[in-house]
């Protein structure tokens, strides 16, 4: 096992808000207003999370330039990373 995907999975277990927000994007893509109603999760608290995600490389978000309706979706490191939580 690698170095990042013991770091992704060290990030991921440090906060059930971010194996949470995971587990919900599963293999979807969808938005984070989604998101927060799958989990009952704050939209700002989802927002704030996703950031840390996509910084790790966990997610991705695939329409960065919008204001609203952003999509996102889990990497192949975030996958990778699911399976061990």
């Amino acid at each position: 096992m690698d170095e990042e995907l013991i770091k992704s999975i060290s990030l991921i277990k440090s906060s059930s808000y971010r194996q949470k927000i995971l587990e919900s994007l599963g293999t979807n893509i969808i938005t984070p207003a989604e998101i927060a109603k799958s989990t009952g999760f704050r939209l700002n608290h989802v927002s704030m999370y996703l950031t840390d995600l996509k910084e790790a490389g966990l997610v991705q978000c695939l329409n960065e330039d919008s204001k609203k309706g952003r999509l996102y979706q889990v990497t192949d490191l975030g996958k990778k990373a699911i399976k061990y939580i």
